[in-house]
């Protein structure tokens, strides 16, 4: 397992990924990402990797719930809520999904520590990728779909250069989806808003919407690659939520469902391709590619 790395913030809470791993903030349509108070911990690339602790506290509570069926996919057949007590702030609680968890409550759990197997849950889409869900909760009101604390990113954004190509290496591939870093340097697919540069984060454009991390927010149309993409109906703190416009990504002229976007704790980010179905990529492991916007 890489070095866990600090790269959210709520309550106090520090909340941590894997160096080689990524998160996000708005990659999914659980409400709790679109109000912001959700992050997503992408730790490995593969279902039933282990899943470090993104916080160090005691358990209090393990779980397992009923999930839908899979739709398209195999799913674990069940889900599992762990709640933890964390040290940063007993006064609160995190609420943990999607791992098969081993430890019990009254457990400690150090940071990085392995809880459990990454599940496939019924809840995802068939190309969602392995990942640990964390809320901070009201201790009282720890596992509702809405309620969280709001999550804030502590990576700065003034930096960012927005890119000119969606090109890199792929680094995994299934028959859902592949994954390839890219080429360019930073915290993820960078744009601009308002003319400050910043990061796209989340599916594109097959959710409708998207979040843009950026230090100063403002209304306005996103842009990826100088082409308006989205128009910001929200703004929060450093940070903006926007409709997508109608556009669509291409990759060797074959129309694409969309990229699934995230912000990396390392140099290198990472985007997800996803086919228009299941095993509708040609790609493998090493190979050079380059995704089209198309608008």
């Amino acid at each position: 397992m890489s070095r866990m790395v600090p790269v959210a913030e709520s309550m106090g809470v520090r909340v941590h990924c894997p160096r080689g791993g990524r998160f996000s903030l708005f990659n999914s349509p659980y409400p709790g990402h679109r109000l912001k108070t959700g992050v997503d911990v992408y730790p490995s690339y593969g279902f039933g990797g282990a899943a470090p602790s993104p916080v160090e506290g005691e358990v209090t509570t393990v779980r397992r719930v009923k999930a839908p069926r899979g739709r398209g996919f195999a799913d674990a057949g069940y889900d599992v809520v762990t709640l933890v007590r964390p040290v940063d702030n007993p006064g609160v609680a995190v609420k943990l999904l999607h791992v098969d968890t081993c430890l019990s409550a009254g457990d400690h759990v150090g940071l990085g520590d392995e809880m459990g197997p990454l599940l496939r849950s019924g809840y995802y889409g068939w190309g969602t990728s392995p990942h640990i869900h964390l809320e901070v909760r009201k201790p009282h009101d720890p596992l509702r779909a809405r309620g969280g604390h709001p999550i804030h990113v502590l990576k700065g954004f003034a930096d960012a250069k927005p890119v000119e190509e969606i090109t890199g290496e792929v680094a995994w591939t299934q028959p859902e989806y592949a994954l390839m870093r890219l080429r360019t340097r930073g915290a993820g697919l960078t744009g601009e808003l308002g003319g400050e540069p910043g990061v796209v984060d989340g599916g594109i454009p097959y959710y409708g919407w998207l979040g843009f991390h950026t230090e100063r927010p403002t209304q306005g149309a996103v842009r990826l690659l100088g082409q308006p993409i989205a128009d910001v109906k929200e703004v929060k703190d450093r940070a903006a939520i926007a409709e997508t416009r109608g556009f669509g990504f291409t990759l060797d002229g074959e129309p694409l469902l969309g990229l699934s976007l995230y912000l990396t704790p390392g140099p290198r980010p990472i985007v997800k391709i996803l086919p228009q179905r299941i095993g509708g990529l040609d790609l493998s492991p090493g190979d050079a590619a380059t995704v089209e916007l198309r608008v």
